[in-house]
């Protein structure tokens, strides 16, 4: 097996662990603000998984896929704050 194969074996099964991580938080999360950073983090490892194969396959081709997760992240977490400060506020 190369270097390469190894690598990406070895960045795919930290990418497994981190999303299971963060989908047993989603479920067992006990506030609202615990399920959206796990969301938070999901999205994270998505996009470095993502990167992560096109880094390895030498391609941009999964580009714009990696750009609207961004935004779905920024957006939710923003809307996420926004909510929870109007909850507080109330």
């Amino acid at each position: 097996m190369s270097f390469l194969m190894v690598v990406a074996v070895v960045a795919g099964v930290m990418f497994g662990v981190g999303a299971l991580c963060a989908v047993y938080r989603i479920i067992r999360g006990p506030s609202i603000l615990d399920r959206a950073l796990a969301a938070d983090v999901m999205l994270a490892i998505a996009i470095c998984a993502l990167g992560a194969e096109m880094a390895i396959n030498q391609h941009t081709d999964t580009l714009p896929v990696l750009l609207v997760l961004a935004m779905f992240a920024i957006v939710g977490s923003i809307s996420i704050a926004r909510f929870m400060s109007k909850q507080d506020a109330a």
